[in-house]
C-alpha cells in the first residue's frame, strides 16, 4: 500500500523538524518536501504531489490563509491541516482558514517539557487526522484532484424516507453535536436560518479552550441566533445557543422550572471532552422526548450513545449525509445505527430546523402616538 505523501509548511525550521520526525517515525506516512512559506509551497504542489499538506496559520510571504486560498483555487479536494498556537489569535485564524477552505487543524505544541514530549503530541493529534484525510486521495495525485469538486467518500446513506414517531411533540430543546467540518457546518445551517428558533440551543463541538469562545463570537455575527460559551448555572433562554467551552464537559439539567447548565472536567468519553455524549445524555434526562437532535460531520462515535439515549424516549434525531460532510464518522455511526429520522445534506438542514421548531416571536414594532395640534 503507497504511502501517505505529506508537504510540510511551516517558516520555524524548528517546527518543519520537528513535524517531519514525527511523520517519518510512522510507516505509513512519508515526508515528501518542505516550504518555509506559502509561495514555496504552491510551487512544489505539483513538483511533489502531496496527498496532505501540514500548513502553519502565521508565515511570512504568504500566510496560511491566503495559501489556502491559493491552493483550493486549483485543488479543491487536497487536504489542508492547518497548524496553530493555543491563542486567541491563534483560534481566530485558524476558524478564518477553515472558512476559506482548509480540511482540520492541529494546535501546535507548547509547554509540554521536552522535544520526546512535542513529538509524542504530534504523533497522537497530527498522524490519525493525517491517516484519516490522506487515505481518500492517497493514490491519486494532486494533478488529478485539481478542480474535482469538494472532500466527500461516495454517499453510502442518502435519503431515507421520514421515519415515524411516537407521537411526535414541539421540541423544547435542540442539541448539537459535531468534530472536523464543524465550524463550517454550523455556520452555513446558523447564517441560513429565517429566524431564531423559540427554543434554546446547546452544542458540542470538538475544539480546545479559546477555541471555542472565538467560534461562539463568530458564529453569533451571522445570523438571527445569539451565540455564546455556555456558563456554570446559566439558565437556557430560547433563541440562544450555548458552545460547550474547550476542555470541560457541558450537561443541561432541570432545576425547578428552568433548565439550567453544568460544566464539569470528569474524565474525558471518547477521548473527547467536551463529548456528545455527555451533553445529549443529559439533554434526555432533563427533557426526554421533547427534543431535536443533530449530529453534523466528525471523526469518530461520539454522540452514538447519547442519540440512543434519546431515541428510546421517542425524540427526534436528524444527521448530516455523508456526500456533505468532511468526516462521516459521527453522523455515520448515528445513521448506520438506524437512530437518524432523517439524513440530510447540509445545505437543507437549516430548512429542516425551521421545520420542526418554531420561530422566536419578534417583538411587535411600537406605535408612534402622533399628538393633534
Amino acid at each position: 500500500m503507497p504511502k501517505i505523501r505529506v508537504l510540510v509548511v511551516d517558516d520555524a525550521v524548528v517546527m518543519r523538524r520537528l513535524i517531519s520526525e514525527a511523520l517519518s517515525r510512522d510507516p505509513e506516512i512519508e515526508v515528501v518536501g518542505l516550504a518555509a512559506h506559502g509561495k514555496i509551497a504552491l510551487a512544489k504542489i505539483p513538483q511533489v504531489n502531496p496527498d496532505v499538506i501540514t500548513l502553519d496559520v502565521e508565515m511570512p510571504e504568504l500566510d496560511g490563509i491566503e495559501t489556502v486560498r491559493e491552493i483550493r483555487k486549483t485543488y479543491q479536494r487536497l487536504p489542508v491541516i492547518m497548524f496553530s498556537t493555543l491563542t486567541e489569535r491563534g483560534a481566530v485564524r485558524t476558524l478564518e482558514a477553515l472558512a476559506a477552505g482548509a480540511t482540520d487543524y492541529v494546535t501546535k505544541p507548547a509547554n509540554v517539557g521536552s522535544v520526546t514530549a512535542s513529538l509524542q503530541r504530534l504523533q497522537e493529534e497530527l498522524i490519525p487526522k493525517i491517516k484519516l484525510h490522506g487515505r481518500g486521495i492517497r493514490s491519486t495525485p494532486a494533478s488529478v484532484v485539481a478542480n474535482t469538486g469538494t472532500l466527500g467518500a461516495p454517499q453510502l446513506n442518502s435519503r431515507p424516507s421520514e421515519k415515524s414517531v411516537a407521537a411526535p411533540v414541539a421540541p423544547e430543546l435542540f442539541c448539537i453535536g459535531c468534530s472536523t467540518g464543524g465550524p463550517n457546518a454550523l455556520a452555513e445551517i446558523f447564517a441560513n436560518l429565517p429566524a431564531a428558533p423559540a427554543v434554546p440551543i446547546v452544542i458540542v463541538q470538538h475544539m480546545p479552550v479559546l477555541f471555542t469562545k472565538m467560534l461562539a463570537e463568530r458564529l453569533d455575527k451571522l445570523g438571527p441566533v445569539r451565540f455564546s460559551e455556555g456558563v456554570d448555572g446559566q439558565a437556557l433562554a430560547p433563541g440562544h445557543a450555548y458552545i460547550a467551552p474547550g476542555g470541560r464537559h457541558m450537561e443541561v439539567q432541570r432545576i425547578g422550572g428552568s433548565l439550567r447548565i453544568r460544566l464539569h472536567d470528569q474524565p474525558p468519553e471518547n477521548s473527547c471532552r467536551p463529548a456528545v455524549d455527555v451533553l445529549f445524555r443529559s439533554v434526555a434526562a432533563a427533557s426526554g422526548k421533547n427534543v431535536l437532535a443533530l449530529i453534523l460531520t466528525g471523526m469518530g462515535q461520539d454522540g452514538l450513545h447519547g442519540c440512543h439515549s434519546l431515541h428510546e424516549l421517542h425524540a427526534q434525531i436528524l444527521a448530516q449525509d455523508e456526500a456533505s460532510s468532511v468526516v462521516w464518522g459521527m453522523p455515520g455511526h448515528v445513521a448506520q445505527a438506524g437512530l437518524a429520522h432523517r439524513i440530510l445534506p447540509l445545505k437543507e438542514i437549516a430548512q429542516e430546523i425551521s421545520r420542526r421548531l418554531r420561530p422566536l416571536p419578534s417583538r411587535p414594532t411600537p406605535m408612534l402616538s402622533v399628538s393633534s395640534s
